[in-house]
């Protein structure tokens, strides 16, 4: 078992002995004691205070030790909080209703719910990594920090990627998509040197990148090369209302047989999250000031999308009504980086 946070709620979450994934609320309903504290022996959660006993999935109680033979009490009409969770590509992804902040028990019901999302792959054969952040700062800043296209000379210049003097200007295409909205196919930026090293391996004539945001919190790209592609799933997840944590899923089948690339990859992966980290705590110094912000055209469009998908979206549930996409059509936007 593993403690977590997800939207301010504490969490407890393993695999069962068939491997299949659960999650619950990291308290016992008796008196409140984390049930991460307590005993797992792959098929039952135990309290470490009393030894009650819960089925992880469901939450269903099987075991008060404290009972005599002729208890009335039904144990089996007592649940702690369990919610709906699927293993993907080594994460947790858990569903969290609107009931969960209130600690309301038993397992979350719910009509239908969409297949956990899932690394772009484009072959049988692949390498897979993953990368994680902590960042002191809210989901919203952290998200528009993802989709900022106009940091990257000045947060993430290096030798290995790019620096400041190779700034120029470019112009690219976006549409809307469902829940959200598409960077269109587009040959990747010239100034970078993964990209020049992939076109040389590559031999590839034309390199594309796709690149998709989709709400609350997901950015996938997609980079293909001829028979060569790398896809990563990138989300800003939200821990409390001023903490969040950036995870970069990344599956590719390139280099596959040159030694040590999965290790170099990480090591340079891992510098280059550690300056959108620092980068998110510096700017949490002056967010603590609640200083006036603004967002500019075409570069800060991209964040201005989010803000409007997420009101669409509310707008839509509150009403009762379906979801009107803000984003009419295509669009171009111009920016340098």
């Amino acid at each position: 078992m593993h403690p977590a946070m997800l939207l301010g709620t504490p969490l407890v979450i393993g695999r069962k002995r068939d491997g299949s994934a659960f999650a619950m609320r990291d308290s016992c309903p008796h008196r409140g004691i984390p049930l991460s504290y307590g005993r797992f022996d792959g098929e039952q959660v135990q309290c470490s205070y009393h030894g009650w006993c819960f089925e992880p999935k469901s939450g269903q109680c099987r075991e008060i030790p404290s009972l005599t033979e002729d208890s009335k009490l039904k144990v089996d009409r007592i649940y702690a909080s369990a919610f709906p969770c699927e293993e993907r590509d080594g994460f947790f992804w858990i569903f969290m209703p609107p009931s969960a902040a209130s600690g309301q028990a038993g397992q979350t019901q719910i009509g239908s719910i969409p297949p956990a999302p899932r690394v772009p792959t484009f072959s049988d054969k692949y390498t897979l990594t993953h990368l994680s952040a902590e960042m002191p700062t809210t989901v919203d800043h952290g998200i528009i920090g993802l989709m900022d296209p106009a940091h990257g000379p000045f947060v993430h210049q290096a030798w290995w990627w790019r620096s400041g003097h190779s700034i120029h200007e470019k112009q690219k295409n976006f549409e809307p998509i469902p829940m959200g909205f598409c960077m269109s196919a587009h040959q990747p930026s010239k100034n970078s040197a993964p990209y020049k090293l992939l076109r040389m391996y590559a031999g590839a004539d034309s390199i594309t990148t796709t690149i998709d945001f989709i709400l609350p919190n997901m950015r996938t790209e997609v980079i293909r090369a001829g028979k060569y592609w790398f896809a990563s799933l990138t989300t800003v997840t939200p821990i409390t209302r001023d903490h969040c944590r950036i995870d970069v899923s990344s599956a590719w089948n390139l280099f596959r047989f040159v030694p040590f690339v999965l290790p170099i990859a990480r090591h340079f992966g891992k510098k280059f999250i550690r300056q959108d980290q620092m980068t998110m705590e510096q700017q949490a110094e002056g967010l603590k000031h609640n200083p006036n912000l603004m967002l500019i055209d075409d570069a800060d469009r991209p964040a201005k999308w989010y803000f409007a998908l997420k009101q669409a979206y509310l707008d839509a549930q509150r009403a009762g009504a379906p979801f009107k996409h803000p984003i009419d059509g295509p669009v171009t936007l111009k920016w340098r980086s």
